[in-house]
Protein backbone atom coordinates (compact mmCIF):
# COMPACT_ATOMS: atom_id res chain seq x y z
CA UNK A 1 0.00 0.00 0.00
CA UNK A 2 1.51 3.34 -0.80
CA UNK A 3 1.96 6.24 1.54
CA UNK A 4 0.10 4.59 4.14
CA UNK A 5 -1.66 7.27 6.50
CA UNK A 6 -0.37 7.29 9.92
CA UNK A 7 -2.56 10.49 11.62
CA UNK A 8 -4.78 8.07 13.68
CA UNK A 9 -3.88 4.44 14.09
CA UNK A 10 -6.60 1.95 16.45
CA UNK A 11 -4.70 -0.28 18.89
CA UNK A 12 -6.94 -2.88 19.34
CA UNK A 13 -8.18 -4.42 22.69
CA UNK A 14 -11.23 -6.80 22.95
CA UNK A 15 -11.24 -6.74 26.92
CA UNK A 16 -11.99 -2.95 26.38
CA UNK A 17 -14.70 -3.39 23.96
CA UNK A 18 -17.48 -3.68 26.12
CA UNK A 19 -18.57 -7.41 24.75
CA UNK A 20 -18.78 -5.80 21.43
CA UNK A 21 -17.62 -7.65 18.71
CA UNK A 22 -14.36 -6.23 17.57
CA UNK A 23 -15.02 -6.20 13.88
CA UNK A 24 -17.75 -3.90 14.65
CA UNK A 25 -15.89 -1.44 17.01
CA UNK A 26 -13.06 -0.95 14.23
CA UNK A 27 -15.91 -0.87 11.34
CA UNK A 28 -17.41 2.57 13.84
CA UNK A 29 -13.91 3.99 14.36
CA UNK A 30 -12.93 3.40 10.54
CA UNK A 31 -16.14 5.07 9.81
CA UNK A 32 -14.98 7.85 12.20
CA UNK A 33 -11.61 8.54 10.60
CA UNK A 34 -9.31 6.16 11.52
CA UNK A 35 -6.65 5.74 9.33
CA UNK A 36 -4.52 2.41 10.30
CA UNK A 37 -5.39 -0.59 12.33
CA UNK A 38 -3.12 -2.37 14.54
CA UNK A 39 -4.59 -5.90 15.63
CA UNK A 40 -3.14 -6.55 19.26
CA UNK A 41 -4.16 -9.69 20.82
CA UNK A 42 -1.89 -11.00 24.31
CA UNK A 43 -4.81 -13.10 25.47
CA UNK A 44 -5.57 -15.34 23.04
CA UNK A 45 -4.87 -18.32 21.04
CA UNK A 46 -3.13 -18.68 17.59
CA UNK A 47 -6.52 -19.77 15.78
CA UNK A 48 -8.43 -17.06 17.72
CA UNK A 49 -6.17 -14.34 16.77
CA UNK A 50 -6.14 -15.70 12.86
CA UNK A 51 -10.24 -15.68 13.71
CA UNK A 52 -10.25 -11.60 14.57
CA UNK A 53 -7.40 -11.02 12.11
CA UNK A 54 -9.54 -12.17 9.15
CA UNK A 55 -12.45 -10.30 9.98
CA UNK A 56 -10.63 -6.89 9.91
CA UNK A 57 -9.24 -7.70 6.44
CA UNK A 58 -11.97 -8.44 4.99
CA UNK A 59 -13.66 -5.36 6.69
CA UNK A 60 -10.14 -3.14 5.90
CA UNK A 61 -9.10 -3.94 2.53
CA UNK A 62 -11.67 -2.83 0.24
CA UNK A 63 -12.00 -0.08 1.86
CA UNK A 64 -7.92 0.97 1.54
CA UNK A 65 -7.18 1.25 5.66
CA UNK A 66 -3.66 -0.75 6.50
CA UNK A 67 -4.16 -3.40 8.93
CA UNK A 68 -0.87 -4.21 11.05
CA UNK A 69 -0.32 -7.31 13.16
CA UNK A 70 1.20 -6.49 16.72
CA UNK A 71 4.25 -8.80 17.03
CA UNK A 72 2.83 -11.91 15.06
CA UNK A 73 5.06 -11.77 11.92
CA UNK A 74 3.38 -15.22 10.54
CA UNK A 75 -0.45 -14.33 11.53
CA UNK A 76 0.29 -10.88 9.20
CA UNK A 77 1.90 -13.44 6.66
CA UNK A 78 -1.21 -16.06 7.20
CA UNK A 79 -4.10 -13.06 6.54
CA UNK A 80 -2.37 -11.06 3.97
CA UNK A 81 -1.85 -8.54 6.65
CA UNK A 82 -0.79 -4.78 5.07
CA UNK A 83 2.17 -5.12 7.74
CA UNK A 84 3.62 -5.62 11.39
CA UNK A 85 4.50 -3.85 14.58
CA UNK A 86 7.36 -4.73 16.23
CA UNK A 87 8.68 -4.35 19.68
CA UNK A 88 11.95 -4.21 20.99
CA UNK A 89 11.89 -8.18 21.83
CA UNK A 90 10.28 -8.87 18.96
CA UNK A 91 11.90 -10.33 15.98
CA UNK A 92 14.45 -7.70 14.06
CA UNK A 93 13.24 -6.08 11.28
CA UNK A 94 15.67 -7.30 8.94
CA UNK A 95 14.41 -10.76 9.52
CA UNK A 96 10.58 -9.18 9.66
CA UNK A 97 11.82 -7.96 6.12
CA UNK A 98 13.12 -11.02 4.51
CA UNK A 99 9.61 -12.62 5.24
CA UNK A 100 7.18 -10.16 4.18
CA UNK A 101 6.47 -8.92 0.86
CA UNK A 102 8.11 -6.13 -0.28
CA UNK A 103 5.54 -3.10 0.25
CA UNK A 104 5.02 -4.10 3.79
CA UNK A 105 4.87 -1.56 6.73
CA UNK A 106 7.09 -2.15 9.54
CA UNK A 107 6.70 0.26 12.45
CA UNK A 108 8.30 -0.71 15.85
CA UNK A 109 8.24 0.69 19.20
CA UNK A 110 10.59 2.69 21.06
CA UNK A 111 10.92 3.62 24.42
CA UNK A 112 14.20 5.72 24.64
CA UNK A 113 16.07 8.13 21.85
CA UNK A 114 18.11 5.08 21.34
CA UNK A 115 15.31 2.70 20.64
CA UNK A 116 14.10 5.25 17.80
CA UNK A 117 17.27 5.71 16.49
CA UNK A 118 18.09 1.98 16.31
CA UNK A 119 14.77 1.65 14.33
CA UNK A 120 15.44 4.06 12.04
CA UNK A 121 18.51 3.27 11.29
CA UNK A 122 17.68 -0.35 10.53
CA UNK A 123 14.84 1.09 8.26
CA UNK A 124 11.60 0.96 10.38
CA UNK A 125 8.72 2.92 8.22
CA UNK A 126 7.23 4.35 11.47
CA UNK A 127 8.37 4.30 14.90
CA UNK A 128 5.50 4.05 17.71
CA UNK A 129 6.85 6.46 20.35
CA UNK A 130 5.87 4.88 24.26
CA UNK A 131 4.55 5.69 26.20
CA UNK A 132 4.26 9.24 26.28
CA UNK A 133 1.50 9.32 29.51
CA UNK A 134 0.78 6.54 31.65
CA UNK A 135 -1.60 4.40 30.51
CA UNK A 136 -3.55 1.48 32.54
CA UNK A 137 -3.68 -0.29 29.19
CA UNK A 138 -0.22 -1.76 29.12
CA UNK A 139 2.03 -2.60 32.26
CA UNK A 140 5.10 -3.42 30.89
CA UNK A 141 6.01 -0.31 29.88
CA UNK A 142 9.18 2.01 30.93
CA UNK A 143 8.34 5.40 32.60
CA UNK A 144 6.44 7.71 30.61
CA UNK A 145 8.29 10.08 28.04
CA UNK A 146 6.20 12.97 28.64
CA UNK A 147 6.29 15.53 25.61
CA UNK A 148 9.42 16.35 26.66
CA UNK A 149 10.77 13.07 25.77
CA UNK A 150 9.00 13.13 22.07
CA UNK A 151 10.63 16.13 21.77
CA UNK A 152 14.23 14.53 22.24
CA UNK A 153 12.85 11.40 19.91
CA UNK A 154 11.61 14.26 17.26
CA UNK A 155 15.05 16.42 17.27
CA UNK A 156 16.93 12.96 16.74
CA UNK A 157 15.22 10.70 14.00
CA UNK A 158 13.54 12.12 10.68
CA UNK A 159 11.35 8.90 10.40
CA UNK A 160 7.65 9.54 11.53
CA UNK A 161 6.39 9.64 14.93
CA UNK A 162 3.36 7.82 16.17
CA UNK A 163 2.95 8.82 19.61
CA UNK A 164 1.07 6.40 21.87
CA UNK A 165 0.41 5.80 25.60
CA UNK A 166 -2.57 7.72 27.64
CA UNK A 167 -3.44 10.01 24.48
CA UNK A 168 -7.04 11.60 24.09
CA UNK A 169 -8.81 14.18 22.87
CA UNK A 170 -7.45 16.72 25.76
CA UNK A 171 -3.74 15.92 25.63
CA UNK A 172 -3.68 14.68 22.18
CA UNK A 173 -2.89 18.30 20.37
CA UNK A 174 -0.26 18.65 22.68
CA UNK A 175 1.43 15.91 21.49
CA UNK A 176 1.21 16.55 18.03
CA UNK A 177 2.72 19.92 18.82
CA UNK A 178 5.38 18.09 20.47
CA UNK A 179 6.32 16.53 17.04
CA UNK A 180 4.51 13.44 16.95
CA UNK A 181 3.41 13.07 13.00
CA UNK A 182 0.20 10.66 14.33
CA UNK A 183 -1.70 9.14 17.14
CA UNK A 184 -2.23 5.57 18.47
CA UNK A 185 -5.12 5.19 20.96
CA UNK A 186 -6.36 2.25 22.61
CA UNK A 187 -9.26 2.84 25.30
CA UNK A 188 -10.02 6.61 23.51
CA UNK A 189 -11.66 4.38 20.78
CA UNK A 190 -11.93 0.70 21.84
CA UNK A 191 -14.12 1.89 25.45
CA UNK A 192 -16.21 4.24 23.61
CA UNK A 193 -20.07 4.56 23.64
CA UNK A 194 -19.30 5.64 20.30
CA UNK A 195 -16.04 4.53 18.10
CA UNK A 196 -17.08 6.60 15.45
CA UNK A 197 -17.15 9.65 17.43
CA UNK A 198 -14.34 9.50 19.66
CA UNK A 199 -12.03 8.82 16.09
CA UNK A 200 -13.81 11.64 14.52
CA UNK A 201 -13.10 13.82 17.80
CA UNK A 202 -9.81 12.95 17.74
CA UNK A 203 -9.29 13.74 14.02
CA UNK A 204 -10.22 17.15 14.85
CA UNK A 205 -7.74 17.62 17.59
CA UNK A 206 -4.86 16.57 15.00
CA UNK A 207 -6.05 18.76 12.79
CA UNK A 208 -6.14 21.74 14.95
CA UNK A 209 -10.14 22.12 14.88
CA UNK A 210 -11.21 20.71 18.01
Amino acid sequence: MEDPCYLLHLVTDRALAGGRPLVEVVREAVAGGVTCVQLREKECSTREFLHEARLLIELLKPLGVPLLINDRVDIALAVGADGVHLGQTDMPISYARQLGPPEWIVGVSAESIEDAIRAEEEGADYIGVSPVFSTPTKRDTSPPLGLEGLRRIRAAVRTPLVAIGGIHCGNGRDVILAGADGLAVVSAIVSAASPRTAAASLRLVISGEF
